[in-house]
């Protein structure tokens, strides 16, 4: 059920949508639907908006308030203990970073070829995976391959990882010697500094609104996949400090606009960051292995994104109604972009 698992994420139902579709949700007619659900329909076409309520969710038999108070019962003790991760983290000089993307973007390859790189770059550095999945453990065997400890998360029919998962991995994560058949040295939480990365269950809805603890989301988005997914998922990559894109050796025999991907990343998030990368052929990875060194420097190692993403920062931390309001400002600035666009076409 989308309200337990938090997809609703703000009370502004126009909140992080792109300027053309908060423009159709702002004109559409609320509707009582055959089914009792709660539904707005735009009249130019018919589209029906289930997500355009208080709640920005609809879940039969549940009226949006009670939605909204089931999300904020839920979310506040998730947010409670994802406080707490941070703060562990921050003791014991963990950078954690929270890798979001849909299935098959490649995360599980890029953070193989990662460990290995920054393994050749600063042998001395600490670093750990919690992986999630639905089932199976085969990513956490990928990455122990590489010599490096993780802990798979399976959350059976849950569709993404919350805080106190993490924090169980992560007490358990240097408990069992994961590469005991390997020539690696064994690191410990207690290293002067050390990286985390969380490989969320493959999912561009859920996560965008589960705070782990994190320094910062990293949403990896492959080219395979289209250029549209920012403004399908809006709330994924509004709440992504950096865009990684991946597979770009695979452009040459793709229909895909790399600049389009990004300025619809951009209507959404105008501070995130941009990758551009193959964990296949290694194109882009010194940038990228460029970017976790600046996550990990001092001053940014476990707040990257307050630096650079300061207003996306402030949504996350601020109450519900500043929240509110500083997401109104986003859609007021999205429309007055999009009617500048629309202006400049039309000279």
């Amino acid at each position: 059920m989308c309200v337990v698992c938090g997809c609703a994420g703000s009370e502004d139902p126009k909140a992080t949508r792109p300027a053309d579709e908060a423009d159709a949700v702002q004109h559409s007619v609320s509707v009582s639907s055959p089914s009792g659900s709660h539904v707005h329909v735009d009249p130019r076409h018919g589209d029906l908006h289930y997500g355009a309520g208080a709640a920005r969710v609809s879940v039969p038999g549940m009226s949006q308030a009670r939605a909204i108070k089931l999300e904020t019962d839920i979310l506040g003790e998730n947010n409670r203990i994802a406080r707490r991760n941070r703060q562990h983290f921050e003791a014991h000089g963990v950078t954690a970073l929270n890798l979001v993307s849909s299935p098959g973007s490649g995360k599980t390859t890029l953070l193989c070829a990662t460990i290995l790189a920054l393994r050749q770059r600063h042998p001395g550095l600490s670093v750990s995976v919690i992986e999630g999945d639905q089932q199976t453990s085969f990513d956490a065997e990928r990455i122990r391959a590489t010599g490096a400890p993780a802990i798979q998360v399976n959350t059976g029919k849950g569709c993404h990882l919350d805080a106190p998962m993490v924090a169980d991995a992560f007490s358990r994560l240097h408990t069992h010697d994961h590469h005991a058949d390997h020539h690696h040295p064994h690191h410990h939480h207690d290293d002067a500094h050390s990286l985390l990365f969380i490989e969320n269950v493959g999912n561009l809805v859920c996560p965008a609104v589960w705070d782990l603890g994190e320094g910062a989301k990293v949403a990896i988005l492959s080219v395979t996949e289209g250029e549209d997914k920012p403004l399908k998922y809006p709330d994924m990559f509004a709440a992504a400090s950096l865009m990684v894109l991946n597979k770009i050796d695979l452009l040459p025999h793709l229909h895909f606009d790399v600049e389009r991907c990004i300025q619809a990343a951009r209507r959404v998030n105008p501070a995130i960051e941009v990758i551009q990368l193959s964990a296949t052929t290694g194109a882009g990875m010194d940038d990228w292995l460029h970017w976790l060194e600046h996550a990990m420097s001092p001053g940014n190692a476990h707040d990257h994104h307050h630096h650079h993403h300061e207003p996306v920062l402030q949504m996350r931390s601020a109450g519900p109604d500043t929240e509110a309001a500083l997401r109104r400002r986003v859609a007021e600035l999205e429309a007055a972009l999009a009617a500048a666009a629309r202006a400049a076409t039309a000279d």
